[in-house]
């Protein structure tokens, strides 16, 4: 099953306590889909501009992902700086340029407009609603966002999280949109707007599942080497839905499952700046590092809990 992904593909420049990268592929939609694909097929949706290499469009082509969405304008591609202190869990913007991205108005037609599996990465809510609106009947519609359309967009994203099943997004994220400092009330808000399940990304320290009727929280994958958490999350929902949309009946099951597999592949792009380690990634690290997480979280129930009497 093929999944749509629509988002930014961008030129990014970024800087933390061990390196830095001028240029580097980087934006929402190119850390989903290349996620995504080592699950599903994957079709493309954005825009860059004259400047954007060749390569980068190899790459994702080498992954299988259909380009025939990104659209290629004379002009310049959104480009993003940012810096990392040793703190990793938050960037700093140092410049943000859309350029052509502030024109993209995404024409959803063809076998694109047929997506049963759709994910609308991290980018404009009033984009996200133009997809939403050409789109013919899809199952299952993921939504990511960013505390800036919380602070400036917020009632054509609410509107966006209405019209979704799933919505993911960031702990402080979850704060801001729901005005609640604990997670689980945030949770029952956000589900309250409209989608059947939320997932809150706690970065370093995992992500929790929210439904109607249960929860579920799972650590971070730990790691010796972080290098770079640029995309992390978008890599997380890459990996997450794409895993979903080759499973062969989604049940509560399926969801706990999309959630590990999109915590792996979030562990292994930070490893590396820009998308470098996912473009080596190989489907048997993929699977060993899930059989470590399973053995890392690993309870058992034959465990006699003694308590004084």
């Amino acid at each position: 099953m093929s999944i749509l992904v629509v988002g930014t593909v961008a030129l990014d420049t970024v800087q933390t306590p061990f390196g830095k990268v001028k240029n580097a592929l980087g934006g929402s939609a190119s850390y989903s889909a290349l996620s995504a694909s080592f699950f599903s097929k994957v079709k493309l949706s954005s825009i860059v501009g004259s400047d954007f290499p060749q390569e980068f469009i190899t790459l994702f082509q080498r992954r299988g992902i259909d380009t025939e969405g990104l659209d290629i304008k004379k002009g310049k591609t959104f480009r993003w700086s940012g810096f990392y202190s040793y703190d990793l869990n938050t960037a700093q913007t140092l410049k943000t340029e859309l350029n052509l991205l502030s024109h993209f108005n995404p024409d959803i037609s063809g076998d694109y407009q047929d997506a049963k599996f759709v994910l609308l990465a991290n980018i404009s809510p009033h984009v996200q609603l133009e997809v939403i609106r050409q789109l013919k009947g899809p199952r299952l519609i993921v939504c990511d966002t960013m505390n800036y359309w919380i602070e400036h967009e917020q009632k054509p994203l609410k509107q966006v999280i209405k019209k979704s099943d799933i919505l993911i997004l960031n702990n402080s994220e979850a704060r801001e949109l729901t005005q609640e400092s604990n997670l689980i009330k945030a949770g029952k808000a956000l589900l309250a707007l409209g989608v059947r399940l939320v997932i809150v990304k706690k970065g370093e320290y995992g992500c929790s599942l929210f439904s109607r009727g249960s929860s579920f929280s799972i650590p971070a994958y730990l790691l010796e080497n972080v290098l770079d958490p640029t995309g992390a999350g978008d890599t997380f929902a890459g990996g997450f839905l794409g895993y979903l949309a080759a499973c062969p009946k989604i049940t509560e099951s399926s969801f706990k499952a999309a959630i590990v597999i999109g915590t792996i592949m979030s562990s292994y792009v930070v490893e590396d700046f820009s998308l470098n380690r996912l473009n080596k990634l190989k489907k048997e690290d993929i699977r060993n590092r899930f059989e470590a997480f399973q053995r890392m979280t690993n309870f058992s129930n034959r465990i006699n809990l003694r308590m004084r009497v």
